[in-house]
């Protein structure tokens, strides 16, 4: 789905189009993640992971039916955007509540190295079927991304049951505000809403950048380069630093991944026509910053989470990941169609280490209240 920008300037969209499109195909996620969380609470989340599957699956054959620019491409890209989100709401739930308490960070890192496979293959794959922009290799694209969620609904079976799979949750909106005041995670919500604003850099307008910048490179996918340089980066970095969080704190790794998927939006600045090979550089440091980031904030923003509960813990954490797409794609579509790519990559660069900046300030104003606490 790194093509999606690409299936709508097909069918005549322009940037902010594009922009306008991602941004409110997060909205119904958005605005059902409370109930997502409610469900997955009560059907547990390897139920609920295989709706999602299906729930992308019929989302993605329905683009077939699409024919121009219209109402219809906003419900699609937001039946995508839920089914995905239901997928990475019970995987990171499934997560949570069965691995041991001490190594979660550590769990939720290396189940993240699927997403990047994904990441390494796809994009090229869908290359191969869009070497020529015809409505039959978009087609056969979304079918076969329609297909491919047949092995996983498969493996779901094998998994073991979660504790509270076919509880009696409650499904009440009520409850879940409950239980979301009760256990707010704090300052890590914006660092997740800015994380969400970074996401729509490789997912919506990189596919863009390439085309409207002429990066050309004869015999290579440059998308596909992009994303192997990305989520090639970023499978080494959470390979290797997999136990870090549990030596150092999760915070810090999280700072450091902030800065690195800050410096690679400025990074963007130096890609041009007649060095199309150096989006490697912009493609590893924002590989390496999502590699550090993701699991850290996942992981802080759920401790505070008791595990009978994380259903909704992974609700509010991915709820403003959404928020930041949904504000962010639009606005940043704008920026780019009047004042350029530079400008619009830059944008995310500079909101990522304000997110950064006042979490760390957050975090040790906290830690000097504790100790002073703990000296009187």
């Amino acid at each position: 789905m790194a093509h999606y920008s690409r299936w709508i300037e097909f069918l005549g969209g322009d940037l902010s189009q594009v922009g306008m499109i991602m941004g409110v195909g997060a909205l119904l996620g958005l605005l059902l993640r409370p109930w997502m969380a409610q469900w997955i609470n009560r059907l547990g989340a390897r139920v609920m992971w295989a709706c999602g599957l299906v729930f992308f699956s019929l989302s993605a054959l329905t683009n077939l039916f699409l024919e121009s620019i219209d109402f219809e491409i906003f419900l699609v890209r937001s039946g995508l955007v839920m089914g995905s989100a239901i997928v990475f709401a019970s995987g990171l739930t499934y997560i949570s509540q069965t691995s041991p308490e001490s190594r979660k960070t550590e769990a939720i890192g290396i189940f993240g190295i699927g997403g990047f496979l994904g990441m390494l293959t796809g994009p090229f794959v869908g290359d191969l079927f869009l070497a020529n922009r015809l409505r039959d290799n978009f087609e056969l694209l979304f079918l076969v991304a329609a297909i491919a969620n047949a092995l996983p609904l498969v493996l779901l079976y094998f998994l073991r049951p979660t504790v509270n799979e076919g509880s009696k949750s409650s499904l009440r909106l009520a409850d879940f505000i409950l239980i979301t005041r009760r256990y707010w995670p704090g300052s890590i919500l914006l660092v997740d809403f800015a994380f969400g604003v970074c996401m729509t850099a490789p997912f919506v307008f990189v596919a863009s950048f390439i085309d409207r910048e002429s990066l050309d490179m004869p015999g290579v996918s440059e998308i596909g380069l992009f994303f192997l340089f990305y989520a090639g980066i970023a499978i080494i970095v959470r390979l290797l630093s997999r136990k870090l969080p549990d030596r150092i704190g999760s915070a810090k790794v999280l700072i450091c991944g902030v800065l690195l998927m800050s410096v690679g939006m400025f990074c963007f600045s130096i890609v041009h026509q007649g060095n199309p090979w150096l989006i490697s550089v912009p493609a590893i440091l924002t590989g390496a910053g999502h590699s550090l980031m993701f699991h850290t904030m996942t992981s802080l923003t759920l401790q505070s989470f008791p595990i009978a509960v994380r259903g909704t813990g992974s609700a509010i954490a991915l709820m403003m990941l959404d928020l930041g797409t949904f504000l962010g794609a639009p606005a940043l579509g704008f920026i780019g169609e009047t004042l350029g790519f530079s400008i619009l990559f830059a944008t995310i660069g500079g909101f990522n280490l304000f997110s950064g900046f006042v979490y760390a300030w957050f975090t040790m104003r906290k830690k000097r209240r504790n100790i002073h606490e703990s000296v009187h």
